[in-house]
């Protein structure tokens, strides 16, 4: 439901979907066959323009668990409506990092190295307007809609970095610390100085120098596990703060003599996420249309001692680091930029590539709680977050203070997403490719050896069909054999002979043997 911030190159953990249901593993093992068959209903529209002579192909597009179909431009609600040109900036900015850490081609994003092609061509071209903006990007991409498999919409939630008061020291009105990542906080494959580490999987703490046990959850280290060791950036006022200042996965904090210090995600402590608000929910707390951040900090503040039970649901633990940053300079996503308010967004990084544009369409209660507000925007994906997932998921990024907060709180809503596909993919390269079932072996049998009681195809029908066999018919006398009418059909083959068992013909031969030998 809320986001975090990551620091240099991740983000924090977040509520995400929680509404959402999993799928089987079994559904996972057929997604990738799916992926074609769902292409080819909507090809027709639009084959011309996926088919363009100036379009070269590097090869079909493949999107993991999700159905696509190509649009045309004039078949997406709002396009025409929105502001290309600040959504080209946020591309531009992207495709710094996009041209200068090239993905390889044997990526299994869906665009792979595919975004190089019009990163290069943004930038050298001189756009300074709408037009020719909604130009750039109608002229180098494709429009694909997509969804996840079994479903027809995407799902967007909102995020934001919030702004708390702090302090360097502690005091007697602030008391919770905001640690740094500890010293003993291993995970496999990385080492303990590296600059960034994953936000999901297995982390552990060692003990000895060789030991490694699963690290230490939130009860633990609310209850000082990790106290005294010098891991404090700075301390804030309740635990609540806390929380959602991981959740949301970096902050602005406001220190006692007026400066701001800005911290961002830098690594976690091993255990998955549990929304709280979900809890409420279930518990039957707050009631699911009444959800939202600001209900939970609500609810957090009036009932304490329930608060912490309820924080220790979630066992997920958050550490940060200090950032360089001023009072003017946005958070920084997982891409290593500053994010756009209104046109970043979070995405699944395992299947999408930072940098990809998505055209996000439908109503949002962004005005108020009760709006309906339209929103028919292109987005650039620049950041990502562990409760992220799936192919048409993604979180709003709405800049900082409480009025982001509270209009990213509300945000919980199925929208319809309109993927921009660079023209060097094919989209509907795979349906093309898409092998079909082969025939039952059953039906091929029966086209040959049909029941004999069938009648030929070229034989007219005198009668009304019947589920009686012929000459079974009520109130009619059966059909003498000598006197049926022949027939065309293929006979069937002759029963097989029936052959004796190889083994008793043994075991008699082996006591015939034994009698004669006694016999002697």
């Amino acid at each position: 439901m809320f986001g975090r911030l990551p620091a240099i190159s991740r983000r924090a953990i977040r509520t995400g979907n929680w509404l959402a249901p999993e799928a089987s593993a079994d559904f996972y093992r057929l997604r990738r066959c799916a992926v074609g068959l769902c292409v080819a209903a909507a090809i027709a529209p639009v084959a011309a323009q996926a088919h363009d002579s100036h379009h070269r192909s590097a090869g079909p597009l493949e999107i993991v668990d999700g159905k696509y179909s190509p649009v045309s431009w004039a078949g997406i609600a709002g396009w025409n409506n929105d502001n290309h040109l600040d959504a080209f900036k946020a591309f531009r900015a992207s495709c710094r990092a996009v041209t200068v850490r090239r993905i390889t081609a044997v990526s299994q994003k869906a665009l792979g190295a595919t975004l190089w092609e019009p990163c290069r061509a943004a930038k050298t071209a001189n756009i300074s307007d709408d037009a020719k903006a909604k130009a750039f990007f109608e002229n180098h991409f494709r429009a694909v809609r997509i969804s996840r498999l079994g479903e027809t919409d995407g799902f967007v939630t909102g995020y934001y970095e919030p702004i708390i008061d702090g302090s360097r020291a502690r005091t007697d009105v602030y008391t919770v610390p905001v640690y740094r990542r500890p010293s003993n906080l291993f995970v496999r494959g990385f080492t303990q100085s590296a600059p960034s580490l994953p936000n999901s999987g297995p982390v552990y703490r060692k003990i000895g120098r060789r030991k490694l046990v699963p690290y230490y959850d939130r009860a633990e280290i609310e209850d000082g596990a990790i106290e005294g060791r010098g891991l404090e950036i700075c301390w804030l006022k309740s635990q609540t703060d806390l929380l959602f200042t991981q959740i949301q996965g970096s902050a602005r904090v406001r220190l006692e003599d007026g400066s701001t210090l800005r911290i961002n995600y830098d690594s976690y402590n091993g255990y998955p996420y549990t929304a709280v608000g979900r809890i409420l929910i279930e518990r039957s707390i707050v009631p699911k249309d009444q959800m939202s951040m600001q209900r939970i900090r609500q609810w957090m503040n009036e009932n304490p001692d329930g608060a912490k039970e309820l924080r220790r649901q979630n066992r997920s633990y958050v550490f940060f680091h200090e950032v360089k940053l001023s009072d003017n300079d946005e958070a920084i996503g997982a891409q290593g930029l500053p994010l756009t308010p209104g046109r970043s967004i979070a995405v699944d990084k395992s299947l999408h590539v930072y940098g990809t544009p998505f055209f996000i369409e439908g109503e949002l209660p962004i005005e108020s709680e009760q709006a309906k507000t339209p929103f028919h925007r292109l987005m650039i994906a620049q950041d990502t977050g562990s409760a992220i997932v799936g192919p048409a998921r993604a979180d709003l990024y709405f800049g900082a203070g409480s009025e982001a907060g509270r209009v990213s709180g509300r945000l919980r809503h199925h929208m319809h997403f309109v993927m921009l596909v660079p023209n060097s993919l094919d989209p509907v390269a795979r349906a093309r490719t898409m092998p079909l079932p082969q025939t039952r072996p059953s039906a091929r049998i029966a086209k040959l050896f049909p029941p004999k009681d069938q009648k030929p195809a070229n034989t007219p029908h005198t009668s009304a069909p019947s589920s009686f066999p012929a000459g079974e018919q009520a109130g009619a006398a059966p059909t003498p054999a000598a006197k049926a009418a022949p027939s065309n059909a293929t006979p069937l083959p002759s029963a097989r002979p029936e052959v004796r068992s190889m083994h008793n013909r043994r075991h008699r031969t082996h006591y015939r043997r034994r009698w004669h030998r006694w016999a002697r």
